[in-house]
Parts: structure tokens; sequence; C-alpha cells
């Protein structure tokens, strides 16, 4: 395994910031602003917010894949500034896109990874029998992996950036374009990682419910910066009371029936997102009959009204103003 600097961070970033530039004549555009985090070792650290918000952009930085404008992070107790090869030795890294060359077998790809990390052949070799039958590839360990299915591809992605046993390990968007059987296959393999390998593993995803079962403490970052950060269990709890889900008739106006529901005793914090408005109350029971009353009178007709315990979506909504899927 890559040596690793005690810390009481494996992982850290600390007010990062990246401008893209957006071609001749016009502004940059602001990837990062200011973002912080930092991760506990042996944890899985979740990054949570949609395309576009600054995941790939942080990973890039931490991986020393690219630079900051401003800012400092650490990995594994290293500077990525001023110590980028032991940054590198220290991590494993999983893009989105595929690593692997589909024309050679999942044993090559492996054992070509263990000897670009400075593996002797023999112990190469054994680190592949091991990762294959670890991610249940060893009947498939000697077919192209462009044979493979969308499942078995990802698997061996991730096997890859586990050939050097590092302690820290990068996983970005890992089940995007997964089909619903392989993504709960993924996310098995995911949660056995810090246990099993015994790392720190850095999750970036848009998927609400898989920031929830996987992270043990995740951090919503949107428009490049942190807006909440805490376990699931934590950012949760910090919403009192239950959510009130309204969704508005076709050919009726979400804006009038914020407007009614904003004159309802004891609900708060309404907002509209298309034909859907959101409200909490401390007692959901009692709240919704006057919520549906209130809104008959009005005229206003409604498709569907539901009540919830919080949720990571009530969470986003909370800290950003808006969905997941509004800001995909």
């Amino acid at each position: 395994m890559a040596a690793l600097r005690c810390a009481e961070t494996a992982l850290e970033a600390v007010g990062l910031v990246k401008n893209y530039s957006a071609g001749r004549n016009k502004p940059p555009v602001t990837a990062l602003r200011g973002l912080s985090f930092s991760a506990a070792p042996g944890t899985v650290f979740g990054l949570l917010g949609p395309n576009g918000a600054g995941k790939s952009t942080t990973v890039k930085i931490l991986s020393t894949l690219s630079s900051p404008d401003a800012g400092t992070a650490r990995v594994a107790g290293f500077d990525v500034a001023t110590e980028p090869d032991r940054v590198r030795r220290a991590l494993g890294y999983v893009a989105q896109k595929p690593g692997t060359d589909p024309t050679a077998t999942a044993r090559e790809n492996l054992l070509l990874a263990g000897r670009l990390h400075g593996m002797p052949r023999r112990e190469a070799a054994a680190r592949a029998r091991e990762l294959v039958d670890r991610f249940g590839l060893a009947d498939a360990a000697d077919r192209p992996v462009r044979t493979y299915s969308g499942g078995m591809a990802r698997k061996l992605d991730v096997a890859l950036g586990l050939t050097h046993r590092p302690p820290v390990l990068f996983l970005d968007e890992p089940t995007t374009g997964l089909d619903p059987q392989a993504r709960s296959e993924m996310r098995r393999e995911i949660s056995g990682l810090a246990a099993d390998e015994r790392m720190t593993v850095l999750l970036t995803t848009h998927y609400l419910d898989e920031a929830d079962r996987l992270a043990d403490r995740l951090a919503i970052v949107d428009h490049g910066t942190v807006v909440a950060e805490g376990t699931p269990d934590e950012l949760k709890s910090a919403l009192r009371g239950d959510a009130v889900h309204v969704e508005i008739a076709a050919g009726a106006r979400a804006a009038d029936a914020r407007a009614v529901l904003e004159r309802v005793p004891g609900l708060r914090e309404i907002t509209v997102d298309g034909t859907a408005v959101r409200g909490r109350t401390d007692d959901g029971a009692r709240a919704l009959p006057p919520v549906l009353a209130a809104l008959d009178a009005a005229g206003v007709p409604v498709a569907s009204a539901t009540l919830a315990r919080p949720s990571l979506d009530d969470v986003y909504l909370r800290h950003t103003g808006h969905t997941m899927e509004a800001a995909k």
C-alpha cells in the first residue's frame, strides 16, 4: 500500500477557486468558488450535486490533474501543489469515463496497471487474480473488455483503481449510465471498500439515494461551493417537521397555490418547482386537511398531495433553493 502521512484528515480542501476560459472576449467561467471540506481516514465522503456543480473539477484538483487558481488541498497528508508525486502514489482514481483497454482482457488490464505502479510481474499477477475474484470477474477475466456489460466494465474500472492498494480512492460518478441492477451491485461494492480495503473513499454523485446510503459524511455542492456538510442523518434532522408536497393539476397556476398555502397556519418554507408546491410543517397529519381545504376553496385543482419525513432532496432544496432534478 502507498505511504500515508500521519494526518487527522485523509482529504482536505481549503478555499479552492478554479476559473476556465470561455473564449475570446468572454468572461471566464468560475467552476469553484472557495470550496472547502475535509474527510476523515477510513470513511466514505460524498460530494453531492448536479452536473456542473464543480464536483469533477474538485476531483481533478485533488488528483493533481488540474491546478487551482487559489486555495490549497491535501490528499493522504500530502500537498497536491508541492508533493504531486506522493499524492499520485497515495490515491486510486476512477474517472467517469472508462480507463480500460477494450481490446485487452481484464487480467491483462490489471497486470499492466500493476506494472505501471512498479510492481514486480509476479506480484502484479497475484494482485490481478485477487481483484478479478474480489469483483466477481473470474469467469470473464480472459475475455476482451469490449465484450463486457456496463456493470462488469465499471467493476473493472474500480478494480484498476485498487491495484496498488491506495489509502485513498476517488470514485467520480461511479454508477452513472448503469442499469438499476448494475447500479445496485456497484453500490454494494462501494459500501464495502472502506471496511474491506481500509481506505478513504471520495464519492461524487448526483444520486440522492446513493449519497444517503453510502456516505458516512457528505458535502452538498452548488455552483462551485459547499452549501451544507454533515452526515446524512445530521443534515436531514436539521429540517424540523414533515414535508408537504402538493402537485397542482394541469392548467392550474402553481403561483396561485403558493399564495394560498402561504396563508395556511403552521405551514412554512413554501417553494414552487414547476407544478410542485412544497412546504414544511411540525405536524403533517394535521396540516394536510387545511392545505387541501384552502386550495379547494380557492379553486386550485390538486393532482396529488403527500407527506414525507425530511429527505436529502429536502435538504438540497433548503440550501440551494431548487431541487436536484431541476438543477440537472
